[in-house]
């Protein structure tokens, strides 16, 4: 059901019916992931949940299923902080489908402690851009499929944030590389409201986050396949959204910072409906209504989601060849076109 007095009800009455597609979302137990989740089932998708196995994966399945009963919710286990994990749910996927109409790479954490993950990587970097590299590249023949099947077109979603602005030197390839020991980005210490090391990992796998949909456009337009011709690659911020990615900062020197976040929370955010706007126009409008390489989002921290230009920091030549490279190099293998 809509939302009543938010701007998603005008949103979501204009959405189409997307019978017959399937949409593939990372990070669903919550958030704009959960409402778009519960938006595409709402049209009649059929929607692969993909989140790590936990108590709030079970709980949120259950509540969209008692939200959209007649609704199409496929879970699949998916850790994005180990490699192992996305490929096993990318497996999964391509032995049950042929096609996927939309990868929705979602899921986000934010500020969090300066660790590395099983594989080696900067756990936000890798749970934000790296492994969604690695589901893009697995996926990647069931959505070209899309594009030239039943659906006539495909898209791949990513989910950046207004953080991708605030990086001092535009994207750094140190945060895209193997770490030998916790430690190695900065460590956490807070050096005031929101600044310091954690501070300035976040902005650049947000960043990393546009560039990739930057370069992935460059990509396609440029293949001389022409199954690329029909897959878009997109992009949506939330603006300022009241989620909860800032829970996790309620411990120790953190206390202050998670005061002051629900402060901002109730003053200036937009709610998760209204929050998801961007991400859920990338991924349900007709193609003839979007344009690949677009980021959409709203304007300022709030706002109905529109088509937003891209910064030089996001187009840069430089920084999407090494990010492509770091990530391929992470990930192993070329992404084959």
């Amino acid at each position: 059901m809509a939302i009543c007095g938010s701007k998603f009800s005008k949103f979501e009455a204009i959405l189409p019916d997307v019978s017959g597609k399937v949409f593939v979302i990372t990070g669903t137990t919550s958030g704009t992931g959960f409402i778009a989740a519960k938006t595409v089932a709402e049209h009649n998708g059929e929607v692969l949940l993909l989140n790590r196995p936990s108590s709030r994966s079970v709980a949120s399945l259950e509540k969209l299923s008692a939200a959209v009963p007649n609704g199409k919710f496929v879970p699949i286990d998916c850790d994005l902080q180990d490699f192992s994990s996305v490929r096993k749910a990318a497996g999964e996927i391509k032995d049950k489908y042929t096609e996927i109409y939309c990868l929705s790479n979602n899921a986000g954490i934010m500020a969090s402690p300066d660790d590395m993950t099983v594989d080696g990587y900067d756990k936000q970097m890798q749970t934000n851009h790296l492994s969604h590299f690695l589901l893009t590249k697995e996926l990647f023949p069931l959505l070209q499929a899309s594009s030239k099947g039943k659906c006539a077109d495909a898209r791949i979603v990513q989910h950046s944030s207004m953080a991708r602005n605030v990086t001092e030197n535009g994207l750094e390839d140190k945060y895209l590389e193997k770490q030998e020991k916790n430690g190695m980005l900065g460590g956490d210490e807070d050096l005031a409201f929101m600044k310091g090391p954690r501070w300035s990992r976040y902005p650049q796998t947000k960043l990393a986050n546009s560039v990739f949909t930057q370069a992935l456009h460059d990509r396609l337009t440029k293949s001389q396949n022409k199954d690329c011709e029909n897959v878009l690659s997109l992009c949506a911020h939330p603006g300022a959204s009241a989620t909860n990615l800032a829970n996790h900062l309620a411990d120790g020197q953190n206390a202050v910072a998670k005061a002051m976040m629900g402060v901002i929370q109730k003053l200036v955010t937009q709610s998760p409906e209204d929050g998801s706007m961007g991400l859920i126009k990338a991924m349900m409008t007709p193609k003839d209504k979007i344009e690949g390489g677009t980021l959409y989002g709203p304007k300022g921290m709030t706002g109905n989601a529109i088509a937003m230009p891209s910064a030089s920091h996001e187009t840069d030549p430089k920084s999407m060849a090494m990010l492509w490279k770091k990530s391929e190099d992470a990930t192993g293998g070329s992404f084959v076109f």
